[in-house]
C-alpha cells in the first residue's frame, strides 16, 4: 500500500489529507472572514492558504508513518471549461513543488472531483465508481446536478441542473447574516430552524426547464423578519425553500434518466433536515458532515486509486 497526500485550497477551506487504502486522516481550517462580511475576495483568500497550508500540513505529517508515494490536487472549481479560482494556485503550488522535491506522481483534480469521491467513500459507497449515478454539488459556490458516468479518470460529468441565480450556501449565509448569526452561517441556521415547529408545505420555487432559482428565498426571509415572524421559523423557511426546489427538480430527472443511486455533496448538505427528508424520499446517499464541507480526503482517495493503477499523470 502506498501513502498519498491531497491538497484542497477552495474558497473558503484550507485542507489537506494522507489515505493509505485503509486509513483516512485530514486536516482543515477555515479562511478568515470578518464578522458581517458575506464572502472573501480571492486575494485574501490566497494569501491565507499560503499562511495556512504549511502549518496544516506539518500538522498531518507528525501523523504519519510511512513516505508519501503521491500528491494529488485540486486545480480548478469543477470540470466545466473555463471553470477557474485563483485560491487554488495555492494549494497547486504546494504540491507541485512536493512532487518536484520527492520525485513522485501528481494527480489533479477539480474540486468537484474531489466533493463526489469523498462522498462516495464517507457513505460507503465506493462501489458506485465505475457507475452511472446522479451527484448534487450544493455549496456556497456551486448548486448545480451532475451526471456521472465512468472514464479512465473515475468521473466523467454532465451538468443537468444548476442554480439560476443565487447559489444555495449563498442564500443561507446572507439569511443567516441577516439573523445575526456567524458566517459561514450553516450550522447555526440548522440549529436555529430545528428550534421550529411550523409547517412548510408546498413551497414554490421557479423552475426553468431542470435548473432552478433561489433568489426568491431572499425576499421571502426578509418579509417575514418585517412581519416580526420567529427568526427560527425564517431559518426553517429557507432550509425547506432549498429542499423543495431541488425537490422537484430531482423527481424531473428520475423520469428521464431512471432510476439510479443519487448521492450529494457539498456544505450544504450536512444539512440534517433536508438529508433525512432525502433519504427517505429518494434512497439519496450523503456524505458525513465531516466529508460533506470542503476537505481534501477526496482528493486523496481518487489519487491513491490512480497511483495504485500506476496510471500516468
Amino acid at each position: 500500500m502506498s501513502l498519498v497526500l491531497g491538497i484542497d485550497t477552495s474558497n473558503y477551506t484550507t485542507s489537506v489529507s494522507a489515505y493509505d487504502g485503509e486509513k483516512m486522516i485530514f486536516r482543515k481550517k477555515l479562511l478568515p472572514v470578518k464578522d458581517g462580511a458575506k464572502g472573501i475576495r480571492q486575494s485574501d483568500a490566497v494569501f491565507h492558504h499560503t499562511v495556512q497550508l504549511p502549518e496544516l500540513i506539518e500538522d498531518l505529517c507528525s501523523e504519519i508513518q510511512s513516505d508519501i508515494r503521491a500528491v494529488g490536487v485540486s486545480v480548478k472549481p469543477s470540470n466545466q471549461q473555463g471553470s477557474y479560482m485563483p485560491c487554488f494556485l495555492a494549494g497547486v503550488s504546494v504540491a507541485v513543488s512536493i512532487s518536484s522535491v520527492l520525485k513522485i506522481p501528481l494527480y489533479k483534480f477539480s474540486h468537484q472531483d474531489g466533493h463526489i469521491a469523498a462522498s462516495l467513500y464517507s457513505s460507503g459507497q465506493t462501489d458506485l465508481i465505475g457507475r452511472e449515478f446522479l451527484a448534487f454539488h450544493i455549496s456556497g459556490g456551486t448548486s448545480q446536478g451532475l451526471l456521472v458516468t465512468p472514464d479512465d479518470r473515475y468521473f466523467h460529468t454532465k451538468t443537468v441542473c444548476d442554480s439560476l441565480d443565487l447559489k444555495a450556501g449563498q442564500a443561507v449565509d446572507r439569511i443567516g447574516i441577516s439573523l445575526g448569526l456567524k458566517f459561514p452561517c450553516g450550522p447555526e441556521l440548522e440549529n436555529l430552524a430545528l428550534q421550529s415547529c411550523k409547517k412548510f408545505d408546498n413551497i414554490k420555487v421557479f423552475h426553468r426547464g431542470k435548473s432552478f432559482s433561489l433568489s426568491g428565498v431572499e425576499n421571502k426571509c426578509r418579509q417575514m423578519a418585517e412581519k416580526g415572524e420567529p427568526a427560527c421559523d425564517t431559518a426553517l423557511f429557507c432550509i425547506k425553500y432549498i429542499e423543495s426546489a431541488l425537490e422537484e427538480t430531482i423527481i424531473s430527472l428520475l423520469k428521464e434518466y431512471g432510476d439510479i443511486p443519487i448521492v450529494f455533496s457539498g456544505g450544504v448538505m450536512s444539512n440534517s433536515i433536508i438529508r433525512n427528508d432525502f433519504e427517505k424520499k429518494f434512497g439519496a446517499y450523503f456524505s458525513e458532515p465531516a466529508f460533506s464541507s470542503d476537505n481534501a480526503c477526496g482528493i486523496a482517495y481518487l489519487a491513491y486509486l490512480l497511483n495504485e493503477k500506476g496510471q500516468k499523470i
